[in-house]
């Protein structure tokens, strides 16, 4: 079970926080959908829920402990922004060999390409970039995976490629998934539960 126990978070002292006394728990299997209009704070609990930010108060546990200050972490993020994600200095095969052991088999489903291994971020489109954080995230054998807007900037076939690539990975892993996305029919196809913010 990934749990948000009684949090409380803002990013100045002294101003409401976006978060008072929260809590969510999401079961392994589920898809669990956030849903808020713009600036209620989806992205910031999803950085919560993976220990991108510790709250105020209250606590973030996965299956009973903690969320790790160090090495990998059971919860994974995979953001609206890959470029962000990733080292700009690093080669992408760099960047893979971070998380791991990559399989051929799990190259091949996210439709990477051999000859992008020895690109640079910058040489990759975001669809390209964004398959790359999807395969260093899921070879970290992740218990839950947080996907925050993950193809909100892609088009239309590359979005269905990664949905279909995930979806499979989640069914395959039993791993929960946690996902925010601003498509209603998006959301419609993937979440088992929404829970709505604000």
């Amino acid at each position: 079970m990934l749990e948000a126990l009684s949090i409380t978070f803002g990013y100045a002292k002294g101003d409401k926080p976006l978060y008072e006394d929260y809590s969510l728990e999401v079961a392994p299997g589920e898809r669990v959908a956030l849903v808020a209009p713009s600036g209620r704070g989806k992205t910031t609990l999803c950085r919560l829920l993976a220990g991108y930010e510790r709250p105020w108060s209250g606590e973030v546990l996965c299956d009973g402990s903690p969320l790790p200050s160090s090495g990998t972490c059971p919860v994974q993020l995979i953001g609206q922004h890959p470029e962000l994600a990733v080292d700009p200095r690093l080669r992408m095969e760099k960047t893979l060999a971070e998380a791991g052991d990559v399989s051929d088999e799990l190259l091949a489903a996210l439709g990477i390409r051999q000859e992008w291994m020895r690109r640079y971020p910058h040489e990759l489109s975001g669809g390209e970039l964004q398959r790359f954080c999807i395969a260093r995230a899921v070879t970290c054998r992740p218990h839950y995976l947080i996907a925050d807007e993950v193809s909100t900037m892609l088009d239309a076939l590359t979005q269905a490629q990664i949905w279909h690539f995930l979806l499979n990975w989640q069914a395959e892993s039993g791993a929960g998934l946690v996902l925010v996305s601003h498509s209603p029919a998006l959301v419609e196809r993937v979440a088992t539960r929404k829970v709505l913010i604000g």
